[in-house]
């Protein structure tokens, strides 16, 4: 799964279904020290992370890439029912239904691959999720990295975390989690990269996690509208370069168009060094309950 500590892996099992059809099954704990429930339901973002540990596990054990690869996202998109992932009084158990297209192979070995899922939370439907993403050779991986391959040396270049904004601006109940820093604006901001997080930097990286992009995307979506009464429930993500440690790293977020059942979007973009790097759009799902929901 690409996890260090044994109680991040949310995964316990999978089966071939077919040449490129899989089922991988999974377990939610009701309480998570980052993925954390709001008003009686499991955290959306768990999903993203039970998918993301689903895409290791099927690339190294259902497609034979040696550890050591690097898988890279592309794109990533998944929308979730909320209704459909109330929060029992026991872990929920999570199965994927996962299918698998658009593979490019490099010698011999996949090089790129696209993931659909169907998740059910308990035999009932959840959500939907898709998945692109790439897998590279350390050497290979090397040359791209121009650099920046070593994770010891990035990590340390990323130096002192800045000061987090008010974790209630961004429906989050103690700073540490807060992955935004003050900006030059009201809606722009700074990615805040803690790599002492035990979640977020389970093990060194040479880049900022795509997991911590999203969650900055999540946060700055839910500061531009109201995070107490708000969730988001929809992403539609794509990667275009590795966000490093060792430059700033704006974060900004829009309003735009709502979807097709009227709920309230958000258009964030994550630029460094004058380019964009990632973009996201964050569907929320408003809702009536008064402690803050992510």
């Amino acid at each position: 799964m690409h996890k260090r500590r044994p109680a991040e892996v949310l995964l316990t099992g999978w089966e071939r279904r077919g040449s490129n059809t899989f089922t991988v099954s999974a377990h939610w704990p009701v309480a998570h020290t980052f993925y954390e429930p709001r008003c009686g339901v499991f955290d959306p973002l768990l999903f993203a992370e039970t998918v993301r540990q689903s895409i290791p596990l099927l690339s190294h054990a259902a497609y034979e890439v040696p550890l050591g690869h690097q898988l890279i996202w592309e794109y990533f998109t998944y929308a979730v029912d909320p209704a459909a992932m109330r929060v029992q009084h026991r872990p929920a158990v999570v199965e994927l239904r996962i299918t698998c297209s658009d593979i490019v192979r490099r010698a011999a070995r996949m090089a790129a691959i696209t993931m659909d899922v169907e998740a059910f939370a308990n035999g009932a439907p959840i959500g939907t999720a898709r998945a692109r993403f790439t897998s590279n050779p350390p050497a290979i991986y090397k040359r791209l990295r121009a650099g920046y391959a070593d994770p010891v040396a990035a990590m340390a270049a990323a130096g002192r975390a800045a000061p987090p904004i008010p974790a209630a601006v961004v429906a989050r109940e103690r700073h540490t989690d807060v992955v935004l820093s003050a900006g030059d604006g009201p809606a722009r901001w700074l990615l805040r990269t803690d790599t002492s997080h035990p979640v977020l930097f389970d093990h060194p990286v040479d880049h900022v996690p795509g997991m911590l992009l999203l969650e900055a995307a999540r946060q700055s979506a839910l500061a531009r509208v109201s995070p107490a009464h708000a969730r988001a429930v929809g992403f539609d993500s794509t990667f275009f370069q590795y966000v490093e440690f060792d430059a700033p790293c704006s974060i900004a977020a829009e309003p735009t168009l709502p979807d097709e059942q009227g709920r309230p979007r958000v258009d964030v973009v994550a630029l460094q060094r004058g380019t964009v790097a990632f973009s996201c759009i964050v569907t929320l799902e408003t809702h009536d309950h008064s402690p803050a929901a992510a």
